[in-house]
């Protein structure tokens, strides 16, 4: 590690035994050669959902319908031998319908609560935007505190628990904006866009006959990914770097009507982490940070007070940050 610098993630889990950099790498490795037999030729999008996971974060997938946003969450849950639930958000759906609800118990004549499906280690939230921001917020407290409080009590969410969000981008007057506090508790926004033609073609030849996310399994199991994830929070963060991150987050404030919050940059940190990792590091350098910008700081940002909160305008104020902001500067 280098001299004078610190770990970052002072809540990392000092109970786990993280893996060596080089077994996390070869996990990662493997759950994205697994995530291939299903998602072709987004290679970089199935890196940015593990940079997500690693970190201890959340995905936010926003793309035109059919391009394989859901296959991809069923692909990485299926690799992973944990439990997967799945929400189809519609008009109709309660925040109990995600949460989970106290039902009374007529034998015993007390309320039990009676898990919802947010309870998982991979949750797929599918069309996220088509649910009311009632419905939406439900997550906040799961995706912040990794716990769902139901009449009073609290209750902890499986460890790892990953959130995976699909959002209709095509139908804007069929569906609700999400809140800019969920916004933000997502790690990273990505889209997967369409296929080129040789890449369309490899995809009708593998869903032909059985499509091939129904024959995943898994690579790796929860055990090990908690403990990549502990390798991942203990990658080094020099000084120099988190000062970078800082200045990256203050430039996006003073160019546009909202800037990357504080946990914006917290998450742009661990997501840099998790890129050492995925290049055989147990350190950040500054080209981790430059890469991961992008996918991390955009959609916090709104550029200017009516522009759209991650709309291209916000990818230009993200892109002159990373243009005038010195890494090596003091």
């Amino acid at each position: 590690m280098t001299e004078g610098s610190t770990t970052a993630a002072a809540d990392a889990d000092r109970s786990v035994d993280p893996l060596p950099v080089a077994e996390a790498r070869a996990l990662v490795e493997r759950v994205t050669e697994n995530v291939g037999t299903v998602v072709v030729g987004k290679t970089d999008v199935v890196e940015d959902a593990l940079v997500a996971l690693l970190a201890r974060g959340h995905l936010l997938l926003e793309d035109v319908p059919g391009v394989g946003k859901t296959m991809l969450a069923r692909a990485l849950a299926g690799s992973i031998d944990g439990t997967f639930s799945r929400v189809q958000f519609t008009p109709d759906l309660l925040p109990s319908d995600v949460t989970g609800a106290s039902v009374f118990d007529e034998a015993d004549g007390e309320f039990d609560f009676q898990p919802g499906p947010v309870f998982g280690n991979v949750v797929l939230g599918d069309e996220i935007n088509r649910a009311p921001p009632k419905t939406q917020s439900a997550l906040l407290e799961a995706m912040e505190e990794g716990q769902v409080t139901v009449d009073g009590e609290a209750h902890a969410l499986p460890d790892p628990f990953f959130v995976v969000a699909t959002q209709n981008a095509v139908e804007r007057d069929r569906v609700y904006d999400l809140p800019v506090a969920e916004v933000d508790r997502f790690t990273k926004k990505c889209t997967l866009g369409y296929p080129d033609v040789e890449e369309e073609i490899e995809v009708l030849g593998r869903v032909v006959g059985h499509h091939p996310v129904d024959d995943v399994e898994p690579v790796t199991d929860v055990a090990a990914l908690r403990r990549a994830r502990e390798t991942t929070a203990r990658v080094d963060t020099a000084e120099p770097v988190r000062r970078y991150v800082a200045r990256l987050v203050a430039e996006t404030r003073e160019r546009a009507a909202l800037g990357a919050s504080p946990r914006g940059g917290v998450a742009l940190l661990r997501c840099a982490q998790a890129r050492a990792v995925l290049d055989g590091r147990d350190y950040v350098v500054p080209d981790d940070v430059k890469r991961e910008a992008p996918s991390v700081l955009t959609h916090r940002v709104r550029a200017d007070a009516g522009a759209e909160l991650g709309g291209p305008d916000a990818g230009r104020v993200v892109s002159r940050a990373l243009d005038v902001v010195d890494p090596e500067a003091p």
